[in-house]
């Protein structure tokens, strides 16, 4: 998402003077081959490199500056003394994108980026000597899943340790110590480094089901945004919180995106014949907004509040209470796209997939496994040593897809059977503002999900998305 901002910045501020992009590197030589290998060279630069000709390079040369650094770091662990004070003096609007995305990753990187990182950028800005602005990117998923009876997900922040069982009090500081506890006792019994890979997935795991949150991401963020609003003093705070993002709706052009992530890689991967069944109540409402429309909503509330703190300083960036599309359709629509435009295989051959299943509950799910791995297993266990020695390789495959499987389904099922939509009631107000206000051009920056046909958008601009930047 971060590439998508800096790109439409450069394309529609030329005029701004600097902007400083900080990506994880130990040295500046590795993080300026990341910024080219990673955002410049990328086709959603085309427009712009089109635009500007043979002053492309030289424009960015002056336009961007790369940092190397760590968020995870106090002061993103700066070695360049001068570079840092360059930065201090001459920074006034910091935009958090960072993060650390996966649902079962380490606790101990998913709190050094979402939770310690997101307290070590507010301590930065607050040292900034123009600063007038910081915007966090969350997501809306901090909410977790909804209580019993919840419809609608507020925009509103989180106090300090609250937790979304209501029983329990969250200390943040308290769970960064029995984190790297967790690490000493680990490797205090010679575990080696997948053991302890391993072992600090499950624990975010845990400590997140703890306290109501359904996985590590989700949880860590939340506290990111706890450490935040608590110690914000004086800092002017947007806290942008979007849905399921998915492939640009126009802006640079129509369908990039950068990699699979929720529901896209369940759709490439019925696109390719991996699997032939989606899991969700088919009225479940699958919030998702295209990425171009956050950062255009990203922008907007940079140009509304610098300089000034808000009182409703946090954005739901949705779909679901305005233009929900639902799982029902996008399995529908999946299966029209790749029956009438197949994917094709390392072979060039066409790959043909069957109309999909939609498992309705978890119960559906598990039969659905038992049949389809779980039965032909116990019957390939039942055959001769020699033939189980035979097939072994198959049948420790089979076993570890059957693992992955179902902790997919677990970690997605709060998605899939999500039942309430999200308020946006502030980020309408900020839509508002964007129409009477003379300085900004309304079409340049829409973030209204109510101009999205999602079975035009679905068909012609994100599947085709998809299989041309994602499923290469």
């Amino acid at each position: 998402m971060h590439a998508v901002f800096v790109e439409k910045v450069l394309r529609v501020q030329p005029e701004i003077n600097k902007l400083y992009l900080l990506l994880r590197a130990s040295n500046s030589d590795m993080a300026s081959q990341r910024l080219q290998n990673e955002v410049i060279q990328s086709d959603l630069f085309s427009v712009l490199r089109d635009k500007l000709g043979e002053d492309f390079d030289s424009f960015i040369s002056q336009k961007v500056v790369v940092v190397a650094g760590d968020i995870s770091l106090e002061n993103f662990g700066l070695i360049n003394v001068n570079l840092q004070n360059e930065m201090l003096e001459e920074i006034d609007i910091i935009v958090n994108f960072a993060a650390s995305t996966k649902f079962h990753e380490r606790f101990d990187t998913s709190m050094g980026v979402n939770t310690m990182g997101a307290l070590h950028v507010l301590n930065f800005a607050k040292n900034c000597h123009k600063i007038q602005l910081l915007l966090h990117i969350s997501t809306a998923y901090v909410c977790g899943e909804p209580q019993k009876g919840e419809t609608i997900i507020l925009e509103k922040p989180f106090e300090m340790g609250q937790t979304l069982k209501g029983t329990s009090k969250l200390d943040i500081h308290e769970e960064k110590k029995l984190m790297e506890n967790k690490i000493e006792e680990l490797r205090a019994k010679n575990a080696d480094e997948k053991t302890v890979k391993y072992g600090m997935k499950d624990y975010g795991i845990e400590r997140a089901n703890l306290y109501g949150w359904p996985n590590t991401y989700v949880f860590t963020k939340a506290m990111g945004e706890m450490l935040v609003v608590h110690h914000k003093d004086n800092m002017p705070l947007i806290i942008i919180r979007p849905t399921m993002i998915t492939s640009t709706y126009k802006d640079p052009f129509p369908g990039w995106i950068e990699g699979l992530r929720t529901i896209d890689s369940h759709i490439g991967s019925y696109g390719q014949g991996k699997v032939s069944c989606f899991t969700g109540h088919p009225h479940t409402i699958l919030d998702t907004i295209p990425v171009d429309m956050v950062i255009n909503c990203v922008i907007t509330a940079i140009v509304t509040h610098s300089n000034q703190a808000s009182k409703n300083f946090i954005y739901h960036v949705s779909s679901s209470s305005r233009n929900p599309m639902r799982i029902m359709h996008v399995l529908d629509l999946s299966y029209r796209y790749f029956t009438k435009t197949p994917f094709m295989n390392k072979r060039g051959k066409p790959v043909i997939i069957s109309k999909g299943v939609l498992l309705r509950s978890m119960d559906a799910f598990n039969k659905y496994i038992t049949i389809r791995y779980v039965l032909p297993l116990k019957v390939l266990n039942l055959g001769n040593k020699l033939f189980c020695m035979f097939f072994q390789d198959l049948y420790d495959n089979s076993h570890q897809k059957i693992r992955i499987v179902k902790l997919m389904a677990k970690l997605y099922k709060p998605y899939v059977f999500f039942e309430a939509v999200f308020d946006d009631t502030n980020t309408e107000k900020l839509r508002m503002e964007t129409k009477v206000d003379s300085n900004m051009e309304v079409g340049v920056l829409d973030f209204d999900p109510t101009s999205i046909d999602w079975t035009e958008y679905m068909m012609n601009v994100h599947i085709p998305g998809l299989v041309k930047y994602a499923m290469k």
